[in-house]
């Protein structure tokens, strides 16, 4: 097996990240979403919005890759918040690389970030409500459902419902 390791993204990953992430919707979200919808996910337009948010990240934003070797296997995205909390507003690992310990690797690396120093001690992500593989590995991980939901509007018009989790860690 190959070892792996997580770094923080640069613009130069903007086209594997985005492949990645059509591939993960395409398995992840299949009967939870419109086939037509994630038949249509043009990785092209992906790697474009990826490459303006790395060339342009949003303020106390930083996304981390996993690589095993070279490949860039998974991406997380960890969001240090003006309120003293922080959220994993992403993390996606290609298919293939499911169960390889890289989501591990990833939210290891996005809660050390949110929960270094003086940076927020309580972490928050949302999930699909019917995602149950992700929910579990929320749920293994130590992440709780803590009450709210909500949605999240896919394609302009569809609505997928949702349920957040939080950490607090140690």
């Amino acid at each position: 097996m190959t070892p792996m390791s997580v770094r923080p993204a640069t613009v130069d990953d903007a086209q594997a990240i985005a492949g990645l992430h059509v591939r993960s919707w395409q398995a992840a979200y299949r009967g939870h979403m419109p086939d037509k919808l994630l038949d249509n996910l043009d990785p092209a337009v992906w790697t474009a919005r990826w490459r303006r948010g790395l060339e342009h990240p949003r303020p106390a934003e930083t996304t981390f890759v996993a690589m095993a070797g070279a490949r860039i296997v998974g991406f997380a995205t960890a969001v240090d918040a003006e309120n003293g909390e922080g959220a994993v507003s992403a993390i996606y690992v290609d298919p293939p690389s499911w169960g390889t310990g890289a989501g591990r690797l990833l939210m290891d690396a996005a809660v050390a970030h949110l929960t270094g120093g003086a940076r927020p001690r309580v972490v928050r992500l949302w999930a699909l409500d019917g995602n149950e593989r992700a929910r579990r590995f929320y749920e293994r991980y130590g992440f709780t459902i803590d009450g709210a939901r909500g949605s999240h509007t896919v394609g302009g018009a569809f609505e997928v419902p949702t349920v957040r989790y939080t950490l607090q860690p140690g």
